[in-house]
């Protein structure tokens, strides 16, 4: 198994002149660094957001080395048509670079609300989108639902080639077995390392039927420091930022300290079948952050 990890792009990246975005993106590929992977909002705690997939095609063209992961899209509050015009115009500028997480949020109802999306119908929607979406990406003409989705004849070309996986992210039952049916892999997120391998287990049952080369991977926050005190300052400080959420409820789920006290967190992970770590580090610069990740991407590689 190989294992692929990413950063989380750089947070100020689209304030840099165009030099200095180059610049941070060679310093993560030339570490030894996988992929960068973006989150996706519309308008989330009071209007933050970033769009996912218009992220990831900026990123595309600036450093070629470094594949790109969507972690995760908020299909529910698009229409399939234009979110599989999106991906498909994405993955002809970087093709075989592109991986998108797909998740159904609700963190902020009111994000659902204002893009005019009922919040309690999220995961049906979500379902429906992800069956056109896939799809659409795959060549095949089809119709809407009816109910949340009403259009007939509709196609996309050019198809994605090669074929853009998909992992499914969530930690309710539902999200698993939405993983298992339109998914080829979980992106876990907030879970013990027992939680994942039964998880992963649940996911791969509920895609019995179906022939995938299954991916799973895990989604999280570091943080990075001298040592776990230092680390959990800056993870904590960085966490209640994006979320507005005290960082207690997520603190057993986030590695922290130095790059020992990391991989010995991930690796049980690692040996469970993650096959993609997706990190978010929050230390005391971004340099140290890349140093410290790309320490830690090559130990738990040559484990």
């Amino acid at each position: 198994m190989t294992l692929r990890v990413g950063l989380t792009a750089p947070w100020d990246l689209n304030r840099l002149e165009p030099d200095e975005r180059r610049a941070r993106l060679v310093e993560i590929a030339d570490a030894g660094i996988d992929h960068l992977f973006t989150a996706d909002h519309v308008s989330f705690v009071g209007g933050n957001g970033i769009d996912g997939v218009v992220q990831l095609a900026a990123l595309s063209g600036i450093e070629p080395r470094l594949k790109l992961h969507l972690g995760v899209f908020l299909l529910a509050l698009r229409h399939p048509m234009v979110a599989a015009r999106q991906i498909a115009t994405l993955a002809e500028a970087a093709p075989g670079r592109v991986t998108i997480g797909i998740g159904v949020g609700g963190e902020d109802r009111h994000e659902f609300e204002v893009c005019g999306v009922d919040p309690s119908t999220r995961g049906r929607r979500t379902d429906v989108a992800l069956d056109r979406v896939r799809r659409l990406l795959a060549g095949e003409t089809v119709d809407g639902d009816g109910e949340f989705f009403v259009f007939e004849g509709g196609r996309i070309r050019p198809v994605p080639d090669p074929a853009i996986p998909f992992v499914v992210g969530g930690r309710s039952d539902a999200a698993l077995e939405r993983a298992g049916r339109l998914g080829d892999g979980w992106l876990a997120a907030w879970c013990s390392p027992r939680r994942f391998t039964e998880a992963t287990a649940l996911v791969e049952q509920a895609g019995s039927d179906r022939q995938v080369v299954w991916q799973h991977g895990l989604q999280t926050w570091v943080g990075v420091g001298e040592d776990r005190a230092d680390a959990r300052s800056h993870v904590a400080q960085g966490m209640a930022t994006f979320y507005g959420l005290p960082f207690e409820p997520f603190e057993k789920y986030t590695p922290m300290g130095t790059a020992d006290d990391i991989v010995e967190f991930l690796a049980p992970y690692v040996d469970a079948g993650a096959q993609t770590l997706n990190l978010t580090p929050c230390g005391p610069d971004r340099a140290t952050e890349v140093a410290v990740m790309a320490e830690v991407a090559e130990r738990l590689r040559t484990r």
